[in-house]
């Protein structure tokens, strides 16, 4: 079976087992790629890395190549006499719309060229103001869905009034049902264009912000962490792993480690331009170090700390799975991600008796109302109070001996 597909070709005339590729297209990454799908073959995989513009993704779990940069007879040459090659898929074309989220696809419809530079001197702003890559990928999915409302009522974008916008976003609201994130990053999308980029008064649209849920953060306990770490083969992934948990890290952070920024002497990882721009130290554990150590001496990332076959930064969505993958191994209940690690870090340490302020400082959390979230889900503080039943028994208020027994 191919890695990733159901069926084997075969050669009739063959009578005993020989490899096989198969070439299929595909896209990634805006970009029409071949991939390359075979099982697992360490000898397949050597010659392929010494292929001229041999790319390995994560995300796909496959090799591949540029489509443009391709070259069918070189590569059929190539392996004629390691391989069967079936490359009756290339002559597929790859749906776009399949292969990317549904919440990217209005920003790919076609919109007028001049609303197409609006967009992109929209995205230069946020870049001047040093948003997040998050937050401009967001805003400009918002922006080019409002952008493409305009045209469909046939309105001149830097001409609508605070009525017309309130019309939209009412309209849109009833239609797409969004989540409050999401409804509230609309809002700030649009507000960011008129008021940072046209130059107009801060204004208060009447629509009602949507409430975020005061949700408890979901933690995990000290032996779930254990076990996931534990059954994690992978030295690069535990390493992760073991950042993500060992020093509280957000995704982003893990992602955007270089390797200076680790202390290995004072056991210390420098988060540089955190959340909110904002930098600070938190721990490195004496068992991350190790794993650490035996990572960069045999991985050698170049400069990212947690680096792709490519030389270039991990995935959110591989990471993610990583700790998915290992989380149902142990037979942890329920999803477990990236920033429940974070969460657990933080109740952790706030069990074992550190000083919430020391916590606060570990997270980088600007207040210290954010940290105290933590103390309504520590078991240390939630077994310093007594039920009151304890008490009643202890008084022999109740009676045991009267209990009814019948079912």
């Amino acid at each position: 079976m191919f890695f990733g597909l159901g069926f084997v070709v075969l050669r009739s005339n063959l009578t005993t087992a020989v490899k096989n590729i198969q070439l299929q297209t595909g896209f990634h990454k805006d970009e029409v790629i071949v991939k390359v799908l075979f099982r697992f073959d360490a000898f397949l995989i050597k010659k392929i890395k010494k292929q001229k513009g041999a790319r390995w993704s994560q995300s796909l779990q496959s090799w591949y190549f540029l489509k443009s940069d391709f070259q069918l007879n070189s590569f059929y040459d190539a392996f004629k006499d390691t391989a069967f090659i079936d490359y009756t898929a290339l002559k597929v074309t790859p749906k776009v719309r399949e292969t990317i989220s549904k919440k990217d696809k209005a920003s790919l419809k076609s919109i007028s060229a001049g609303n197409e530079k609006l967009l992109e001197n929209y995205l230069d702003k946020i870049r001047l103001n040093n948003y997040s890559p998050h937050t401009l990928k967001t805003y400009e999915h918002c922006l080019a869905v409002y952008l493409l409302y305009c045209e469909y009522v046939q309105k001149d974008v830097s001409k609508m009034n605070k009525a017309e916008i309130e019309a939209f976003m009412l309209r849109w609201k009833k239609k797409k049902n969004p989540s409050a994130s999401y409804q509230n990053q609309m809002i700030n999308a649009i507000k960011f264009y008129y008021e940072q980029v046209e130059g107009r008064n801060r204004e208060v649209y009447n629509i009602t912000r949507a409430k975020k849920p005061k949700q408890l953060p979901r933690v995990i306990s000290e032996a779930a962490v254990f076990a996931m770490l534990k059954s994690i083969r992978n030295l690069k992934h535990k390493s992760m792993v073991s950042l993500l948990y060992s020093g509280g890290l957000r995704m982003e952070e893990l992602l955007t480690l270089r390797i200076k920024d680790v202390d290995f002497q004072r056991k210390m990882i420098f988060i540089k331009g955190g959340k909110g721009k904002k930098d600070r130290i938190t721990l490195l554990a004496h068992s991350t170090q190790k794993v650490l150590e035996q990572y960069l001496k045999l991985f050698k990332p170049n400069y990212w700390l947690i680096e792709n076959g490519n030389r270039k930064r991990y995935s959110r969505t591989s990471v993610g799975n990583i700790i998915k993958i290992a989380a149902k191994q142990c037979g942890i209940s329920g999803r477990v991600s990236a920033h429940m690690l974070r969460h657990s870090f933080a109740t952790h340490l706030l069990e074992q008796g550190t000083d919430l302020r020391y916590i606060q400082k570990l997270l980088g959390h600007g207040s210290s109302k954010t940290t105290e979230i933590y103390t309504h889900v520590s078991k240390k503080n939630l077994q310093d109070i007594r039920s009151p039943l304890d008490k009643i028994v202890e008084d022999n208020i109740l009676n045991n001996n009267n209990l009814e027994t019948k079912k």
